[in-house]
């Protein structure tokens, strides 16, 4: 069994699946055994395939369709033999032994699962650690983001301390690292969103049996591009997904 399984899902996105993988390579501790799955979804021709002939490492898998972001991650869950699992998203960079950190902070705590800080390019920190979902909040950050800034700012948990670790409701799923049995017990993400908020629903379900806590003691790098806030199918996708979200665990509206 080795350390820690990755798994990429790549979508048109080539040169940011390459910048992830060498960052995790270089950043990487060589004593800790790894594999990193890249599951391509893609609809155009690429070169992913060469990643594996270049790192011993990685493993690429071409599904022959979109299976969506959960699907993709799900496509791996059969062969995993971990005890650790992440899920990163293509626009990851590490900058430093991220892995290492995360591993340590699960093995001492009774966490199933943790996120690190995400940082914007410049270092800033990313609001992607999020309370309980409601209506209200999922509504303001969609369509009023100029206004309800109080509220903005308690859902987002901004009022949290960041030098410390805390229990953490929902996380955005570009980078989380969970306990392997767990994640398969859970039988993966729910393959019902094919796009937005099947992370949501994971954490959700992890935070039914087990907890995600925010761990301080490493940070990476998110690329966020947010595409459904510019292009009109993909809010459409949003949209949808958000109502499935709370026809499965009910319309909290505040």
């Amino acid at each position: 069994m080795i350390d820690i399984s990755i798994t990429i899902v790549a979508y048109n996105n080539e040169a940011d699946v390459r910048d992830a993988v060498r960052s995790m390579m270089e950043h990487t501790n060589g004593r800790m055994s790894k594999k990193i799955y890249i599951v391509d979804n893609s609809t155009e021709a690429n070169q992913l395939s060469s990643l594996a002939e270049e790192y011993e490492d990685v493993v690429y898998q071409r599904p022959g369709g979109n299976l969506g972001f959960g699907g993709g991650h799900n496509y791996v869950l059969p062969e995993l033999d971990s005890q650790y699992h992440a899920i990163v998203n293509p626009d990851i960079l590490l900058t430093e032994d991220s892995f290492s950190v995360l591993l340590s902070f699960l093995k001492q705590s009774k966490a199933g699962m943790a996120v690190p800080k995400l940082l914007d390019e410049q270092g800033k920190m990313q609001a992607v650690y999020r309370r309980d979902l409601t209506v209200f909040d999922m509504a303001v950050r969609m369509f009023f983001s100029s206004h309800f800034y109080k509220r903005q700012y308690y859902h987002t948990m901004q009022d949290m301390d960041y030098g410390k670790p805390f229990p953490v409701p929902f996380a955005q799923g570009s980078f989380l690292v969970i306990r392997t049995e767990l994640f398969r017990e859970l039988g993966g993400f729910d393959e019902r969103y094919f796009m937005y908020m099947e992370d949501a629903d994971l954490c959700k379900r992890v935070n039914n049996v087990s907890s995600l806590w925010y761990c301080p003691g490493t940070a990476v790098i998110h690329k966020w591009e947010r595409g459904s806030h510019k292009d009109m199918r993909l809010l459409r996708m949003h949209i949808s997904s958000m109502f499935r979200y709370f026809c499965k665990w009910g319309w909290k509206l505040w």
